[in-house]
């Protein structure tokens, strides 16, 4: 059990609306939240299922309905005199955090069944969360206020998520105060009482370097030397306290902390593995939430002394989060205890190495800390988990061109009991797999096929979905391009077609395709990649490819116009297009954004559009083009998409994954992304989403929240058209498409 103290992430209030509840409830992964008056007084708890419930009893949903109309007023509680003792016994299956109340019902803190995690601020650290990157600025300050906000303003730039401090109260820490501080102390202990007496920062004074920090944006813990020392950060109110390895044995003072119910953050350098077990369960003891930090205390470490295997058996007496306080030179040692699953790296942090004082000895520079701040996020991407292995979109994407699939060898007729002699292998991997070969010899064909159709999963079942007529409260259709049309359109009759043109599509003349006029409109899609691998960048400062891509998208526009002939389509068709603003390497700064997207409107000046409603599609942060991910910059972020959609004009398609995964990568609540987005919006892609790369997931098995979204949708954007675009949603007759479709019908 843990006692959490900052109550931000789990708190809304009663007349907030029902929507923010949900929000907060999707942020903090903990499935619930706890309903206060404004004075902080517990009114009730709102869980997913409470919600749930609750909408099944509403003929109309009201998302501003206030927060305590749908709560739970009775939670389980428990007073904050009885956590250490009462909480344990109240857990239970669905009940893993508990209020714990003062004598008036006021909200103070929460018990968690679980030592896993723990918070600094707005910094949770646990197995399921980026490591926690500590800049240890400690003393190397020199006594200097400035110097300490300047290295405050470093750490914030290269990114480290936490600035570290020290105070001591000389008075009551040494054992000898006044002159004789120094005298009969050995050398070593001279050299640092020296260091001490000219370098140390009162109290007040790192104060003022807190307040900087807080108006840094950045979080700031501090190492109390000594009970006062321990009161005034307190006073002051630190997120959190760390522990010097030095003071891991004193238990007096563990316990002082302790009690403080702030997260501590526990070094374990010079201390045996005896001494350490003791103070954890001395620590234990205080209900704090903690972490231990494995650490070599010697300045610089040795390589050969620093032992990370130690890690592994760290967290085991712990079973709590560990990290590393590293003392060695370099960064990268911390990059392997990342690796061996450290959760907070702490290295100490200077701008010039040559400084007094042995700590900036061991110190990286603010450039250095910046390359580990990013090794260590590519490090945690390629990490991954223990889970079994998944094959990654992009895997797919290659998988589908590159791999084989099982095909028909001689013509098969409906019915026919599959011989071996009926089956060939052959590229692409849009089909079967051959490792399904012997599963497929001896059943029967449920539909005719000629030589080098593949096989699908369905050819391995009794069933396989197809279309029909489906019922919706708006204009739906179906992806295509020109050979599908008829298989697509065999068994219903879409509103609309949705044609996805190859740059080859472009060259080809709609009367070869078709012979009658279809009932039903469409809308068109610009191609993802043109002849001599050229992909359209509308944003490009590069005027060969900006001028190509000027042509390339009036030669779409031109195509789109063509087809009108041949559909029942009263209004200008949507052209869907993506209009560039993407890096191979890594993603600009927000601030360079403005000039891509004003690159992009003069682009769209030059083209004439006349006969077409133009849509901006709104994109991923990590798009796979041409088999790789490289990284969009624009209409990816909801908030400048919706800034120059609003100045320029423009209108939106908003597909579904594409922003459900850049409002993962923003940080942003995808209910308020919706909010943004759709009232710009004149067609939807719907598709479900995983992470920040996996696109084109099918619907409901991704983390949509699709009720939602409808309820959303049915606000912000009434009666605007939609296809679903699920990845190879066309093969086998469009299985996935109708799969989607059926699901979608329930809520739209």
């Amino acid at each position: 059990m843990i006692i959490e103290r900052n109550l931000t992430p789990y708190v809304v209030f009663g007349e907030d609306p029902v929507l923010a509840a949900l929000e907060k409830i999707t942020a903090n992964k903990a499935g619930i939240v706890f309903i206060v008056s404004e004075h902080g007084r517990l009114l009730g708890s709102l869980s997913d299922g409470d919600f749930r419930r609750w909408l099944t009893t509403q003929p109309k949903v009201d998302l501003t309905t206030p927060a305590a109309a749908v709560a739970n007023p009775s939670p389980v509680t428990v007073r904050d005199t009885q956590v250490t003792t009462t909480a344990p016994e109240k857990f239970r299956p669905g009940v893993d955090l508990i209020p714990v109340l003062d004598e008036a019902g006021h909200l103070i803190s929460l018990a968690m069944n679980r030592a896993g995690e723990l918070r600094i601020g707005r910094h949770v650290i646990g197995p399921d969360h980026p490591a926690v990157l500590i800049a240890e600025i400690g003393n190397n300050h020199n006594g200097s206020v400035d110097l300490a906000k300047h290295l405050v303003d470093e750490a914030v730039d290269a990114g480290a998520d936490i600035v570290k401090f020290q105070l001591r109260d000389m008075a009551s820490l040494y054992r000898k105060s006044g002159d004789n501080v120094h005298a009969g102390e050995d050398l070593g202990a001279q050299y640092t009482l020296d260091l001490l007496s000219k370098f140390n920062l009162e109290a007040e004074q790192l104060f003022e370097v807190f307040d900087h920090c807080r108006h840094r944006g950045i979080e700031v813990i501090c190492t109390p030397w000594d009970v006062k020392s321990t009161d005034d950060l307190m006073r002051w109110g630190v997120p959190g306290l760390k522990v010097a390895s030095a003071d891991l044995t004193n238990h007096e003072l563990l316990t002082y902390m302790g009690g403080q119910r702030v997260p501590l953050v526990v070094s374990t350098g010079m201390s045996t593995e005896t001494e350490i077990r003791e103070s954890v369960e001395v620590i234990r003891a205080t209900g704090a939430p903690f972490a231990l930090l494995h650490c070599q205390s010697t300045y610089p470490a040795p390589f050969k002394d620093v032992n990370l295997r130690y890690l592994q058996r760290l967290a085991e007496i712990s079973q709590a989060p560990v990290g590393y306080s590293g003392h060695e030179r370099g960064y990268h040692v911390p990059l392997a205890a990342i690796a061996l699953g450290a959760k907070v790296i702490e290295k100490h942090f200077t701008i010039d190495r040559t400084m007094e004082g042995n700590d900036h000895k061991v110190s990286l520079l603010p450039g250095e800390f910046a390359e580990m701040v990013q090794r260590t996020r590519e490090l945690e991407d390629a990490l991954g988990s223990t889970g079994p292995r998944a094959v990654s979109t992009g895997e797919m994407m290659n998988r589908a061109n590159l791999a084989k699939s099982l095909v028909a060898a001689t013509t098969v007729t409906a019915g026919q009991q599959l011989a071996e002699a009926d089956i060939t292998i052959k590229s692409p991997g849009r089909g079967l797999q051959p490792n399904s070969l012997a599963q497929l010899v001896g059943r029967v064909a449920k539909r005719d096929m000629e030589p080098g159709d593949f096989f699908f999963p369905s050819d391995l079942t009794d069933e396989a979905p197809h279309g029909r007529q489906y019922s919706f409260n708006r204009p739906w259709g179906v992806p295509v391009r020109y050979h599908d049309v008829e298989g697509l359109t065999r068994d219903c009759t879409p509103d609309f077609l949705e044609f996805h043109y190859s740059y080859k599509d472009l060259e080809i003349d709609a009367a070869d395709v078709f012979s009658e006029k279809l009932p039903m409109g469409y809308t068109c899609h610009v191609p993802d990649l043109f002849s001599g691998d050229f992909i359209l960048d509308l944003a490009s400062f590069d005027d060969a490819i900006w001028k190509r891509s000027i042509d390339e998208l009036q030669r779409c526009i031109e195509a789109t116009k063509s087809l009108r002939s041949w559909f029942d389509q009263p209004t200008d068709p949507v052209l869907v297009c993506t209009m560039g603003g993407f890096t191979p390497d890594r993603h600009l700064p927000a601030s360079e954004r403005p000039r891509l997207y004003e690159r992009v409107a003069q682009a769209l000046e030059r083209v004439d559009m006349s006969g077409i409603t133009m849509t901006a599609q709104t994109l991923p942060p990590y798009p796979w083009l041409m088999g790789g991910q490289q990284f969009h910059n624009l209409f990816m972020d909801p908030r400048d998409t919706t800034e120059f959609v609003e100045q320029y004009g423009q209108r939106l398609c908003l597909d579904i994954s594409h922003s459900k995964l850049s409002a993962n990568f923003v940080g942003m609540p995808f209910s308020e992304a919706v909010d943004l987005l759709a009232p710009h919006t004149d067609h939807l892609h719907l598709v479900d989403a995983t992470g920040v790369d996996g696109e084109g997931v099918q619907v409901g098995e991704g983390e949509v929240d699709w009720p939602l979204l409808a309820r959303q949708l049915d606000e912000h954007a009434p009666g605007v058209t939609f296809i679903p675009e699920i990845w190879q949603g066309h093969v086998n007759d469009g299985e996935g498409f109708w799969i989607a479709l059926e699901r979608l019908e329930q809520w739209f």
